[in-house]
Order: structure tokens, then sequence, then C-alpha cells
């Protein structure tokens, strides 16, 4: 028994050794472009050409990043981009978690054929949407204005389907029909029982909108002209307009541009695993 007892110790081991082994090497094969990218950012463009390439970083880390600020107005792009991710990425939680209680504990006629059609919405790739947006964009008067992309991107089909799911597994009916024997209104119940059993869907939302909208290129590029207005991501092109490009310039605009997005992360990342863990206990 002792010898079973062994060997089974050791064979839990090294599945265990092999799960981690796999999990650093995937950990270290997805920061590598990251890495890369800011050992180009410390680089100048005789470095970054050279056989073989650099793989340790430089020291041009801020003479490159002074060229980028001389190029474009980087932390004015950079305030627009968070003016509009965090508007929109609270709006939208607001909004979709509201809809997804609805969806989730309420009962009216036509819920179920309702929330098929807007999961439908989410097989409609937002390209061919593109045109018809920007008409109607146009005759409200909102081109060059942050409006044309805070109100189009408050609520999401994904956001309703993500909310009204684990709204529907987290919250009990039974709180809610309790709360409505005490007399709570459904604005009430929503607010202080559904938001704070559900913060880790909060977060996981959260994080997911605020990448999208902030690393969004084309929409910001249609609606607005005016380069006091642009978002990070239209001003980094700028960057690519010279005759001949400078790789560092760019991947020094490039990596701070990313680092507001791991700072996000980085403060709610316990939530969002606490969302997949949930998730997976529940499956």
């Amino acid at each position: 028994m002792a010898a079973k007892k062994e060997v089974g110790e050791g064979k839990f081991s090294l599945n265990k050794v092999l799960v981690y082994l796999f999990l650093i090497t995937g950990s270290l094969v997805s920061l590598f472009p990251f890495y890369y990218m800011f050992v180009m950012a410390t680089r100048l463009n005789r470095d970054i050409n050279s056989v073989p390439p650099p793989f340790t970083p430089g020291t041009h880390l801020v003479e490159n990043f002074q060229k980028v600020t001389s190029n474009i107005d980087f932390f004015g792009a950079m305030w627009n981009s968070f003016f509009v991710s965090t508007t929109i990425t609270i709006g939208t939680l607001f909004l979709c978690s509201l809809a997804g209680y609805t969806f989730a504990k309420l009962e009216f006629k036509g819920k179920n054929v309702l929330f098929v059609m807007i999961l439908v919405t989410m097989m409609v790739p937002p390209q061919l949407g593109l045109i018809p947006q920007y008409y109607i964009i146009t005759t409200l008067g909102w081109l060059n204005d942050f409006k044309a992309l805070i109100i189009p991107g408050l609520i999401n089909a994904f956001g309703i389907f993500w909310m009204r799911q684990y709204i529907k597994e987290s919250v009990p009916f039974e709180m809610i029909e309790a709360a409505k024997i005490d007399g709570c209104s459904n604005f009430r119940i929503y607010w202080n029982i559904v938001v704070p059993m559900t913060l880790p869907a909060f977060a996981t939302l959260g994080i997911i909108v605020f990448m999208h909208v902030w690393n969004d290129f084309l929409w910001p590029l249609v609606v607005l002209r005016d380069p006091s207005m642009h978002t990070l991501q239209v001003a980094l092109r700028a960057l690519n307009d010279s005759r001949q490009m400078d790789y560092g310039m760019i991947m020094s605009g490039t990596f701070w541009a990313t680092v507001p997005l791991l700072i996000v992360f980085l403060l709610f990342n316990r939530l969002f695993i606490q969302s997949l863990s949930e998730g997976a206990v529940k499956s």
C-alpha cells in the first residue's frame, strides 16, 4: 500500500511539474512580443536593423519618446482615449447590467424573442454597419464630436449576454422575491442586491470594454477630423507618415500606449480571475 501511495504521489508531482512548465512556457511566449516592443523602444534604427537583432534593452527610451511627443500631441491624445474609454466603460456597465438583470430575473412578453434578436446582432461584423452608422452620425451633426464615439458604444450585445448569464446563475430568485415582499422596487433590488453580488462580472466586462475602446482605430479615424480630438491609436498613425520609418520612435509610442491597459488589468485582475474561477466551479 505504501509503495502504491508513493507511486501515486510521484505521478501527481510529475503531472504538476508538467502543468507548471506548460504555464510558464505559455506565459513567456505571450509576454515576449511586449518585451521585444520595449527592446525596440529603447533602440535606434541602426540597432533594430542590425543582424542579428538585439534582444536586450538599450539606452534610448527617453530619446525615442521625445521624438514621439515632438511629432504628435501624445498626452492630449492619451487623455482623449482615457476620457472616451472610461465614459463608455461606465455607461456600458450600467446599461448592460440593467438589461442583463431584466432578461435574467424579470418576466415580460417577448423576452426570449428579444434576447435572441440581441444575440443575432453579435453575428454581424461591425464593418457592415460602418456606412449606416456614419450616415446617422452625420444626420445628427455629431461629426468631429466625442458623442459620435461615446453614444453608439454605450451598450453592446456581448455585454448584455455576459451580464444576463452571470446574474442568472449568481443571484437567487428567493433573494429577489424576499426583497419584493419587503417593498423594494426593481431598481433598488438591482442596485442593492444584484450589483454587489456581481462585482466580478462587472470587472471582467469593464476590462474587455475598456481595452476594446482604447484600441479602436477605424471608427475614431472616420468620425474625428480635428487632430486635437484624435484618440491615441489615431494619433499614433501619424508616426508612420514619414518617408523613413523610425521604428524606435514608433515602438516607443506603442509601448507607452499599452501601459495604461496593463495598469487597468492589474487593478482589476483579482475580480477578473474570481469571475473566471466562479464560472468554472458552476460549470
